[in-house]
């Protein structure tokens, strides 16, 4: 047996992948997708929002790709993304109207005994593009980087997934370039975060709102610690925009949600949960240099 399939039994022997339901039938309202969005905030969210006005809201991971479709579709409400909807590659992503709420960062995360604490822009590149395979290329230990990523396979494809596009995209400006083949894939970032959180000289790319969750090492990125002050300040380089879909522009009970949500008290709940509310990132938007990729967004007004 290869160290790779060694590796990947004893995962299965530690990670359950739960894809909790939609939501009960009777939920006001259902939000499906972005699994970073619904471990970082949407939990908390529902349950606020509910107490303040009495509305349930059904709270579904599953992917940014997820959340796109299903709400364009019809299967959801209110869907979650990091990334934007590609309307020109595929139609079942047509139609959607995404409302910016908050701010994240892609993080590169290794497991807690990992010596490691600090890796460069390039060096992440060299990692993803199998240049570098060795953590003592990059000061650690002589061990093989165990690389933890999206499945690249059409049917749950990595390329298009939140975490898989925008690294993509910010790190290389190719949405399209493949990442080393060598690697362990998984559906969801979830998954991904678990199995970090497992192996030892595992490197896994996930958004800091819901790593910091988990018992990982989030490592520094040119020596910048990916804090909440270094994000809204574009100290951190890899800051993205997190969003809510809707299947065109927001309206009744779904608008009165995303009205709470943007307001003063959900931005509130977002910044308290340590995540980079739309006032403390309001710079950020200048600095974003990807805003040209997703035609379709807009700030809800």
């Amino acid at each position: 047996m290869t160290i790779w399939k060694m590796i990947a039994a004893i995962l299965l022997l530690f990670i359950l992948t739960v894809i909790p339901s939609a939501g009960q039938a009777g939920n006001t309202l259902v939000f499906k997708g972005c699994s970073i969005a619904r471990s970082a905030f949407m939990s908390e969210v529902a349950v606020a929002y509910e107490k303040t006005a009495g509305k349930k809201i059904g709270v579904t991971g599953g992917g940014a790709t997820l959340g796109i479709r299903a709400t364009a579709a019809g299967d959801a409400d209110i869907g979650g993304s990091c990334r934007p909807p590609l309307p020109e590659l595929f139609d079942e992503e047509k139609g959607v109207y995404m409302t910016h709420i908050a701010w994240d960062a892609l993080v590169f995360i290794t497991h807690p005994s990992n010596p490691v604490k600090n890796i460069s822009l390039q060096q992440a590149r060299d990692i993803l593009s199998g240049k570098i395979t060795n953590w003592k290329q990059v000061g650690g230990t002589d061990r093989p980087i165990i690389v933890v990523f999206r499945s690249q396979v059409p049917e749950h494809s990595g390329k298009v997934s939140g975490v898989g596009y925008m690294t993509r995209l910010m790190l290389f400006n190719d949405p399209d370039i493949d990442f080393v083949k060598k690697a362990l894939f998984f559906r969801y970032s979830a998954e991904i975060e678990r199995a970090v959180a497992k192996v030892g000289y595992t490197l896994g790319i996930t958004g800091i709102s819901s790593a910091k969750k988990r018992n990982l090492k989030v490592l520094n990125l040119n020596g910048i610690k990916p804090a909440k002050e270094n994000i809204a300040s574009a100290e951190y380089p890899l800051f993205r925009p997190l969003y809510l879909v809707t299947k065109g522009r927001p309206a009744g009970e779904v608008k009165a949600f995303i009205d709470w949500l943007i307001g003063k008290d959900g931005q509130k709940i977002i910044s308290d949960l340590g995540i980079v509310n739309l006032k403390e990132g309001r710079g950020l938007k200048a600095k974003f240099r990807f805003w040209q990729h997703t035609e379709l967004i807009t700030n809800y007004k």
